[in-house]
């Protein structure tokens, strides 16, 4: 196989890059890759340093640009992350709710006689 046949063929490499194994394909205007059975990703133009693709996939898979997905991941945490006022808030609840079920959970308590008032002081 020359040189020219092999640029126009599936190119499979296997790199490593910090531990995790990448898949290199090389691909042409509208030649496309399919991932798992329902996932088809196509080149559809090559201009300079940009390639346009085109990506089907099921209504359930969602498909972002890297720079997206870590805006919406950086937002999921921040938006799951307590503010100290609301930190502080529970700790005061806790606090209250801790102290009502000890109080609910204790024994009676027996009146000191000296401190009754009863029958018998002088």
């Amino acid at each position: 196989m020359t040189s020219a046949q092999a640029a126009e063929t599936l190119v499979l490499a296997v790199h490593r890059a910090k531990e995790a194994v990448v898949l290199v394909l090389t691909r042409r205007s509208q030649e496309s890759i399919v991932i798992a059975h329902d996932i088809v990703i196509t080149v559809l133009e090559v201009r300079r340093d940009q390639v346009r693709l085109g990506i089907q996939a099921p209504p359930d898979v969602q498909v972002h640009r890297q720079e997206v997905y870590e805006a919406i991941q950086a937002a999921n945490r921040e938006a799951a992350a307590p503010s100290t006022e609301a930190i502080s808030a529970f700790g005061g609840l806790a606090r209250e709710t801790l102290a009502e079920q000890s109080e609910a959970r204790s024994l009676p308590q027996i009146p000191d006689p000296d401190e009754a008032g009863g029958e018998g002081s002088a």
